[in-house]
């Protein structure tokens, strides 16, 4: 993998989680509408690391130390990881000219990560389904991950113009 490749696969994942978070205070701030706390996603993987999996409620389960530096690496990490999928699958060619349904498809796929994984291991069940109203997790949880296609796209195009 090039330097270049391998600088443009970050740049993308940090640009896509950054609107990702613009979309969460949005929703936080704008209309009262809760999003992850990612001090819990520190938080889980901080138990991690200790070799507990699952837990019947993060939010009651002890606090690690720096889970919230934990969780806001990993979730920059994350889209840094997925974006390299992304060029996976369409290759470096796609970067000089992207294009929209790659981007979105791979923002929706990455939907399958908390519904199957996280979600499930903190407590939440299968996507959301032990949640207050698992129809609005999962509205949600969709709306989020598209701004995370829409944000590959995004960032891979303003990268194309350089």
């Amino acid at each position: 993998m090039t330097a270049e490749l391998l600088l443009s696969g970050v740049l993308i994942g940090v640009g896509a989680a950054a609107l990702m978070d613009v979309w969460s205070l949005v929703l936080r701030r704008g209309f009262g509408i809760p999003t992850l706390d990612y001090a819990l996603l520190g938080r889980w993987i901080g138990h991690l690391a200790h070799g507990r999996l699952a837990h019947q409620r993060i939010g009651s389960t002890e606090p690690v130390r720096g889970e919230r530096a934990i969780g806001w690496s990993a979730h920059y990490g994350i889209a840094i990881g997925f974006a390299f999928v992304l060029l996976a699958l369409v290759g470096a060619d796609w970067l000089q000219a992207p294009t929209l349904g790659p981007a979105l498809l791979v923002g929706l796929l990455t939907i399958l990560a908390p519904w199957l994984v996280m979600q499930p291991a903190m407590g939440a069940g299968i996507a959301g389904s032990r949640t207050p109203d698992p129809r609005a997790t999962r509205l949600r949880n969709l709306g989020t991950h598209t701004v995370y296609g829409l944000g590959l796209y995004l960032s891979a195009s303003v990268l194309a113009l350089h």
